[in-house]
């Protein structure tokens, strides 16, 4: 991969000229004091003057916009520079307060006075996050759905009432329109390196936050309409994210030695990954991982257009096209149907993928990169448990991505532990994983029924309950046969088909398939519909063992206390004797559920089946489940009529167990 040290720009030549040329061709300098009113406020209309519109349809004509707008920018800056910190925050900071991120535009003002490339870039990444953050509160003003894309968000009729819409359309010139400088796609896509964005540009989107803080403040006032903050995202459950161990300082020295050897890192973008662990050492993790993963994309699309063989695709996509960006490169299939070769190249491709995936993509998963780029995450508070995976697992892609006379770096004890995680990494947050955490989960529930309080036996005899029922026997004798026929299906290193069937082998067998590994890359249709209906079924299951033990606990109490009635009390012991046989149905359920999500790839993939029928096999599970919940629960307490459905359902299982159209049928 020697095209890392020959590529000198990801921008294209249309987007480079824009970004880089076209807003410095009229040399004229710009009075500051034509946009700016002596009491400090923007004077929008002497901005808009600058928006040049097509004759053809009225549109902007972003090509003369920015060419007109650039001493404009230019003169922001000057004017920003000859501020003090003290004078920028008395005479702005109160406009900035609208976006909730006053500090991160402090920040900014810092940054522009130094002029350093790659904290210019990272300020723009982190205003533009905090500014459509904003954005979208404003726009919930007048509507309830806020659109997910800045472009949209810009392009909107809600933010053009409030804000006018040649406001609207100087903000589309800088960062809502492919066709504009697009500020903020080529910079967290990864595409410009840190001497390609202007610092005058960042100025100036300073300059009209501040503006559109004035404006906003003149709406407030007029509609008398309060403007609400939505509340940040919370990473919760931190330990889900936890693969890689702790990186410490001497792990962060070798990184940054392969940093400027692995052919993975663009030369052009090598001040980003050095920036990067600078942030993470010092502590700011949230400016660790904005630096990082605009990087990973480009290293990654390096991979990808070298692999595929499209040099192309390397450099940002003009208006017309799309960009080359982290969910084309981890797809199965390229736009012209042909297989995707990058994650051949990855030396442990499901691993790779399946963390950027995990960490990027999966709705059920932290989303970090969205959440990041589109402001939801509190900057301050980003946890350093999360930017540690990220700068972890870039560090496994450097080593993997290092000539062979690295070898003393990447065999380097430090390392080795990172490079093993990243090679025996499972998805954890693709459905497939989260049914098998459900399955865990509810087994563990179930297990807990045998420890519940219960009155002595011989009371519970004193009703006609289950075991003097010869039907109920039969269940048993039924629930006993089916889970029998199940262990034919059993990987072997689950169970031997000697053990006797009870609730400890049970909670085993389950144990057993949810370590199975199973593949979760591009999972088809009918494979994902099918784990659907599973999860639904699993969470059902759940619902009913949370309200078992629930119920049992506060019956339990109530009849120590002798305060329940005579029904009340023949109810409870109807239901002590009918959970003994539910425990048993619910973990034979769970069972067929891991076994079916065991087989389920293999047999979507390629073997014909009856795909409707099975999918009406498997919601008439559901069906069962979903009444249970209703009868189990404390409101209705039908113990009799849950052991009705659960005659039904059984013998339906055993039909198509006997009939061999379930999954782990078809897979032999």
């Amino acid at each position: 991969m020697a095209l890392s040290n020959s590529v000198t720009t990801c921008l294209s030549q249309p987007v480079h000229y824009a970004i880089c040329k076209l807003g410095f061709e009229k040399k004229q300098t710009y009075d500051i004091n034509n946009i700016l009113s002596g009491n400090g406020e923007v004077c929008w209309q002497a901005v808009t003057e600058h928006v040049c519109y097509l004759e053809s349809d009225q549109s902007v004509d972003y090509i003369k916009s920015i060419r007109s707008l650039g001493p404009v920018c230019e003169s922001v800056n000057l004017h920003f520079k000859s501020l003090t910190k003290e004078q920028f925050v008395i005479q702005y900071a109160s406009w900035f307060h609208w976006t909730n991120c006053t500090e991160v535009f402090l920040e900014v003002f810092d940054v522009l006075q130094y002029t350093q490339t790659t904290e210019v870039a990272l300020g723009l990444m982190k205003l533009t996050s905090c500014l459509e953050r904003a954005l979208g509160d404003v726009y919930l003003l007048k509507s309830n759905d806020c659109p997910f894309l800045l472009r949209d968000l810009l392009a909107s009729e809600q933010l053009a009432v409030v804000f006018g819409q040649s406001v609207m359309n100087v903000m589309k010139i800088f960062i809502g329109s492919p066709y504009g400088l697009n500020l903020r796609n080529v910079l967290w896509h990864g595409f410009a390196s840190p001497q390609e964005i202007p610092a005058k540009y960042c100025a100036m989107l300073l300059f009209l936050t501040a503006g559109l803080g004035q404006l906003l403040q003149t709406y407030l006032l007029q509609t008398k309409c309060i403007l609400v903050h939505r509340p940040y995202v919370i990473f919760i459950n931190l330990e889900e994210l936890d693969v890689f161990p702790d990186l410490n300082d001497e792990t962060l020295s070798i990184a940054e030695e392969l940093v400027k050897l692995s052919s993975f890192v663009l030369k052009t973008m090598l001040p980003f990954w050095i920036a990067a662990l600078t942030a993470f050492k010092q502590s700011r993790y949230a400016d660790s991982v904005i630096l990082l993963l605009p990087q990973l994309e480009a290293g990654l699309r390096l991979l990808f257009t070298t692999t595929n063989k499209c040099p192309n695709r390397l450099l940002t996509a003009e208006s017309s096209a799309f960009y080359t960006t982290f969910d084309e490169m981890l797809a199965k299939h390229l736009d012209n149907e042909e297989v995707n070769q990058l994650p051949v190249v990855l030396e442990e491709p499901a691993m790779a993928s399946e963390f950027l995936w995990d960490f990027l993509n999966h709705q059920e998963g932290p989303r970090i990169r969205d959440r990041l780029s589109h402001g939801e995450i509190n900057l301050e508070e980003f946890p350093r448990e999360v930017a540690n995976q990220i700068v972890a697992f870039a560090i496994t892609l450097l080593c993997r991505f290092s000539d062979e006379d690295m070898f003393s770096l990447k065999e380097h004890m430090a390392i080795k532990p990172l490079m093993n995680c990243a090679s025996c990494y499972q998805s954890r947050f693709h459905p497939i994983s989260r049914l098998k955490q459900q399955v865990l989960k509810c087994t563990k529930s179930i297990h807990l029924w045998f420890e519940l309080p219960t009155v002595p036996e011989e009371q519970v005899q004193t009703i006609k309950g289950l075991e003097e029922n010869a039907e109920a026997s039969t269940l048993i004798l039924m629930v006993s046969e089916i889970t029998s026929q199940l262990l034919q299906y059993m990987p072997q290193n689950c169970c031997s088909s000697h053990d006797p069937i009870n609730s400890v082998l049970t909670e085993r067998l389950l144990l057993g398939l949810c370590d199975t590994r199973i593949c979760t890359l591009y999972s088809p249709r009918p494979v994902l519909e099918i784990v659907a209906i599973l999860r639904k079924i699993s969470t059902q299951c759940h619902q009913v063992s949370e309200q078992v033990i629930a119920s049992a606990e506060v019956r339990y109490a109530q009849w120590m206390h002798k305060t329940l009635r005579s029904r009340q009390r023949h109810n409870y012991l109807r239901m002590l004797s009918s959970i003994k046989f539910l425990s048993s149905v619910l973990q034979l359920i769970l069972i067929l559920i891991t076994l079916e999500l065991v087989n389920v790839h293999s047999v979507c993939k390629k073997k014909p089946f009856d795909y409707q029928q099975y999918l009406k096999f498997l919601k008439s599970v559901l069906q069962y489940t979903e009444n249970l919940v209703t009868y189990t629960s404390p409101e209705k307490n039908k113990w009799d009529e849950a052991m009705e459905l659960t005659s039904k359902v059984l013998t339906n299982i055993r039909k198509i167990s006997d009939r061999k159209l379930m999954l782990m049928h078809l897979a032999t």
